[in-house]
């Protein structure tokens, strides 16, 4: 389980409770659910039991237990705790690299999409996107790139992607709060490491030309076990990243999670290709293909945002 679907799975647990019986009120189309803060219990946390009490007519702890009850028993959860006056922990099961791997392979760059079967998901998307069109089309209406970041400089727009580059300005736009001011400096011109979006498309070329250095060696990539905890971790975390990012209209946080992804992946690069004399072993098969997965999430999250992701740098 991957903690989007753990936050899909608390929506299911939600419903049936109330279909049975159990709990009263409204089912909430979205449950919050976040890495457990330094010091709490297991290693996601969830506030839902608060939300659902509003409606419930019930103590806080009382809709967790019920909940706790109903999702100890959910596949890939290998525990759950109620905490405080209701806050729900999870402790989930430990899921392999390989595991992994396999699943970003199966989906590529649709990897942390949410399921195209959630019916009431895809009629809200589709609502929500319609009524900002509308918006988008109003002759008043506020500057709409990147949500409406792009206000506090919109008399310069030209100039800024002009000077910047159109996917310099963009990254510069995105990747701060709707309510800050994005700033644009020299840095965003920097070709080197020092700049956030070169690091991101530089490890996506990375990965890029690992496939292609380890088929000239002679060996494709197999998923398997590899010690990566930052690099798995950062790629078990996107899907729940790519939720958050679009239920609270923040680019930045698919930003700030890219960087994330693309530093893991260029500090692992050194351990993917054999060294020296070695022969590629059933170990490099499973670095090269965690490596690929990491530059399909990369490619990925760069499309989402309207930017390209170069294979070569």
């Amino acid at each position: 389980m991957i903690p989007a679907d753990l936050s899909r799975a608390v929506v299911r647990a939600v419903r049936r409770a109330v279909e049975d019986g159990e709990l009263a009120g409204t089912v909430p189309a979205r449950v919050v659910v976040e890495r457990t803060r330094p010091g709490g219990v297991g290693d996601y946390a969830s506030p839902v039991a608060f939300q659902v009490a509003k409606g419930a007519g019930a103590a806080p702890a009382h809709v967790a237990r019920v909940l706790a009850g109903r999702l100890a028993a959910e596949p890939g959860i290998e525990n759950v705790e109620v905490t405080g006056a209701g806050f729900l922990n999870f402790t989930l099961a430990t899921r392999s690299a390989a595991a992994l791997v396999r699943d970003v392979r199966a989906r590529g760059t649709r990897y942390g999409y949410a399921p195209d079967g959630e019916l009431r998901a895809r009629v809200v998307g589709d609502a929500v996107a319609r009524i900002r069109r509308s918006q988008a089309a109003a002759p008043d209406a506020a500057p709409t790139t990147a949500g409406n970041r792009t206000a506090p400089v919109a008399r310069r727009d030209g100039d800024v992607v002009a000077g910047y580059g159109a996917d310099a300005a963009a990254w510069a736009m995105l990747g701060v709060p709707a309510r800050e001011t994005p700033s644009f400096t020299a840095g965003l011109l920097v070709q080197d490491e020092s700049s956030e979006l070169f690091r991101v498309r530089y490890a996506h070329a990375r990965a890029r030309a690992l496939h292609r250095n380890a088929a000239d060696l002679g060996y494709r990539s197999e998923p398997g076990d590899v010690d990566a905890p930052a690099l798995l971790a950062a790629l078990a975390e996107y899907p729940l990243v790519l939720e958050a990012a679009a239920h609270h209209r923040a680019p930045e946080r698919l930003v700030r999670h890219l960087v994330t992804v693309a530093d893991a992946l260029l500090d692992f690069q050194y351990d993917v290709l054999p060294r020296g004399d070695e022969k590629p072993s059933a170990a490099h098969r499973a670095r090269l293909a965690l490596a690929e997965a990491a530059g399909t999430v990369l490619a990925g999250g760069l499309a989402l945002l309207g930017l390209d992701a170069p294979d070569f740098l």
